[in-house]
């Protein structure tokens, strides 16, 4: 259950399960609710089924010509050697690479019998059951060849339980006797795990099967590219932080945020209905109901975000609407005549980035930093929208990434030539055997 904000109303979002249908239920709320006062509130009930797609073999992709000609006129240009072997990549999705992004807050129930049952587990066993199902997913990864992009971050998955201690005999067991009326029939799960961000990634091209969907149960892993994962790195998320996820959807970059740390607030916020669902469905699978107080979704328009909630945020993303490389270079329903219409849209662009790089940045508190990323290759949307915010708003200036980022990273991704000044940010091109991105990432700090 997931509280949304739409159109002045708070909706309240909870998935119920029957044998023949999944359902959405929306619950209406008033416009102002706290965390105790949603009893109190009226509301309205809807219920919206929701069907199951057939999977059916991908059909073959057709490339569209009239955008591979502009990608070759532009990015020969911009990218220069390195532009042929991206273009090589972008045009075989067979050989694109995907990470694995483990969801420790995804558990298997145990039987509340069982734990009885087991004295040995009395005191640490339930808390170790809410790693079992991505302690089983890890050791299949690691089984098939995939490694740890962030071995610094790849701590034992019972590293910060207690240590057992015996019971003490002159206090009686805090666990009820089986007989109890009030026993629960599973353990109540256990609340998130310390955030420990996990990513697997694979040398080969091997594409990891799409997590299954299992009735009462958080989805264990996420399939995402890798390179997806570095403007989440770049923001720093700390204990405590009030973070906003401007453009969220379809949010996997939110889900990796509750990976590394436990925000006071996360809002994902995503304008476009059809977007904003997306974003509600990865929610729902991948976070607990406990987290529902935690992470809200909103639709506000972006560019007027920061206006609405001035000096409201510490850490602010902006994944920005851009040319999606991977996607636009293939034919739509339209053929060429819709790769004509997009390079139309892509001349729009820009202006629509900057206005929203303003808006993330006013969101912004004093000392607080966003991190703006795209996924293209483009200047005029990566680093032209930087460098045009940066002349036009006072009080903010840019941070290195190199040394933080690029660095330790580069042996898994291929970043543009490090040191060269000025640097506006980093930007992973796609080649063989490292087919992650394309991938943007600028972070900016706001002074005052």
């Amino acid at each position: 259950m997931f509280r949304r904000l739409v159109s002045g109303e708070l909706f309240i979002l909870q998935w119920k399960h029957s044998q023949s249908s999944t359902c959405l239920r929306l619950l209406s709320c008033n416009s102002v609710i706290g965390p105790d006062r949603g009893q109190d509130l009226s509301r309205e009930e809807r219920t919206v089924p929701t069907e199951r797609v057939p999977s059916r073999p991908e059909k073959q992709k057709r490339v569209c010509k009239v955008i591979l000609d502009r990608f070759d006129q532009q990015y020969g240009q911009e990218l220069g050697p390195l532009w042929p072997s991206a273009r090589a990549v972008l045009l075989n999705p067979g050989c694109w690479q995907y990470g694995v992004m483990l969801n420790l807050f995804s558990s298997s129930p145990v039987s509340y019998r069982a734990v009885l049952l087991n004295p040995g587990c009395w005191q640490y066993g339930v808390m170790l059951n809410r790693f079992a199902a991505v302690s089983e997913v890890k050791q299949r990864l690691q089984g098939q060849g995939f490694v740890s992009l962030l071995p610094h971050t790849d701590l034992p998955l019972n590293s910060s339980l207690p240590q057992p201690h015996p019971a003490s005999p002159t206090q009686p067991s805090s666990i009820p006797h089986p007989t109890s009326p009030t026993q629960p029939s599973f353990i109540p799960h256990p609340g998130p795990p310390p955030p420990s961000l996990q990513c697997f990634i694979h040398p080969s091209p091997v594409r990891y099967p799409s997590p299954p969907h299992r009735q009462g149960q958080l989805k264990p892993y996420y399939l995402m590219n890798a390179a997806s994962l570095l403007p989440v790195l770049a923001l720093g998320v700390e204990e405590g932080d009030r973070v906003l996820d401007l453009c969220s959807a379809p949010g996997g970059k939110a889900l990796a945020i509750l990976q590394t740390a436990n925000p006071a607030l996360l809002c994902c916020n995503e304008m476009d209905p059809h977007r904003r669902d997306w974003l509600a469905k990865t929610l729902e699978s991948f976070i607990p109901q406990s987290l529902s107080s935690t992470v809200t979704v909103s639709n506000q328009d972006g560019r007027i975000f920061g206006q609405s909630e001035a000096g409201m945020y510490d850490k602010v993303l902006l994944d920005a609407p851009c040319s999606n490389d991977r996607s636009w270079l293939f034919s739509g329903p339209g053929g060429e005549q819709h790769g004509a219409v997009r390079l139309r849209e892509r001349a729009r662009l820009p202006t629509l980035q900057t206005q929203l790089l303003r808006s993330a940045l006013a969101a912004l508190r004093p000392g607080g930093v966003a991190v703006y990323s795209t996924c293209t290759l483009s200047r005029s949307e990566n680093q032209e929208v930087v460098e045009a915010v940066l002349n036009t708003c006072p009080g903010v200036e840019l941070q290195d990434l190199e040394e933080e980022l690029a660095l330790p990273l580069q042996e898994h991704f291929t970043f543009t030539p490090l040191g060269h000044t000025p640097s506006l940010g980093l930007l992973v091109v796609p080649q063989q055997g490292q087919t992650w991105g394309p991938m943007f990432l600028s972070r900016i700090k706001r002074i005052h």
